[in-house]
């Protein structure tokens, strides 16, 4: 709940607006229950607790990567679901991947996310918990957010708005929307709906080919979309928020990964000024496409900066763990 919901609520108990205020700050901090609102008299507290609910996921599983500190986090949710969140360590800061959706129904075929479909969506809250108890569980302050976790932000807009609103309050956690990017399989009417709002955001845009007939093979969203109609929505995106766009592109072996791809970027791409992420797939096993080589990616990222076009390989993070997205809640689904 927002401070003004609060209030409003908080009036009709009779309580005074600035009860509204504190308990909000309490929530920012993550608190688990009321009775940690020590600044709150014993009597509402427990009013309080008799009245609402302060969900509390529950670490089902945790890893912590050897090799660079990036941790991988399993919750239970309160239905008996699970999603996953991701602490990446930066010298910029500490970044939180987390998830919107239980599950997927974009379809992709690289990822793990979306075997066994969509579930449903996550509330504000859930997604806002995510981010609060993975920094408590890390000990880690966190200072950025990426929803490129399970699901597609997109498909569950209204409840990412308010979670944006919510970790972006100055009185909560406070996180700007310059620290925060938000990716898209490339959901035409969500982009326009984003753009309305006007947040200063970064949108990234899985766009893993540049054409119709590849990246119909890989995403099932381009079938009723295709790639015209998604840089469209991008210049329209731009032109509104003024926030240029990052595309990530996933290199998967000689699917994606020719020389014949890189001119095809390059014609579109060239004096957007749009950003080129390439990430080397993560391989999923039930999926079985392979991860392009190092020096294929390398020789793909030089051709693109050389026709001017911006881009970076990505580095790889929590490579000895489940890294891929969705990998962990697939293993938790398959115990018996």
């Amino acid at each position: 709940m927002l401070p003004e919901e609060l209030t409003v609520d908080f009036a009709a108990m009779g309580l005074p607006s600035y009860r509204a205020g504190q308990v909000f700050r309490w929530l920012g901090r993550g608190v688990r229950s009321f009775g940690e609102m020590s600044d709150l008299p014993k009597a509402l507290r427990g009013q309080l607790d008799a009245l609402y609910d302060i969900t509390s996921l529950e670490v089902l599983r945790r890893q912590v990567s050897k090799l660079d500190g990036t941790e991988k986090f399993l919750w239970r949710l309160p239905d008996g679901e699970s999603v996953e969140t991701v602490l990446m360590r930066y010298k910029h800061g500490n970044s939180v991947c987390i998830s919107s959706q239980v599950g997927c129904r974009m379809g992709c075929a690289f990822c793990a996310s979306t075997i066994g479909g969509k579930v449903r969506d996550l509330t504000a809250s859930e997604m806002l918990e995510e981010v609060l108890r993975t920094g408590q569980e890390a000990g880690a302050d966190i200072s950025h957010i990426v929803l490129m976790g399970i699901g597609e932000p997109l498909d569950n807009l209204d409840n990412v708005l308010r979670f944006l609103r919510l970790v972006n309050h100055p009185d909560g956690a406070n996180i700007g929307m310059r620290h925060i990017s938000l990716s898209t399989c490339g959901l035409i009417e969500g982009i326009d709906k984003l753009a309305s709002h006007n947040l200063q955001l970064t949108l990234s845009v899985s766009l893993h080919a540049p054409d119709d007939e590849t990246r119909s093979k890989l995403m099932p969203v381009n079938r009723a979309y295709g790639v015209d109609a998604l840089y469209d929505a991008c210049e329209r995106y731009f032109a509104k928020t003024g926030r240029r766009i990052s595309f990530e592109y996933a290199m998967v072996r000689d699917v994606n990964d020719t020389p014949r791809h890189a001119a095809m970027l390059i014609r579109r791409l060239k004096g957007t000024g749009a950003h080129v992420n390439l990430i080397r797939l993560n391989y999923v096993s039930e999926r079985g496409l392979i991860p392009s080589e190092e020096e294929t990616v390398r020789t793909f990222a030089r051709t693109l900066t050389e026709g001017g076009v911006n881009a970076t390989v990505r580095r790889r993070l929590g490579s000895d763990i489940d890294a891929a997205c969705g990998q962990l809640r697939r293993g938790e689904m398959r115990r018996p």
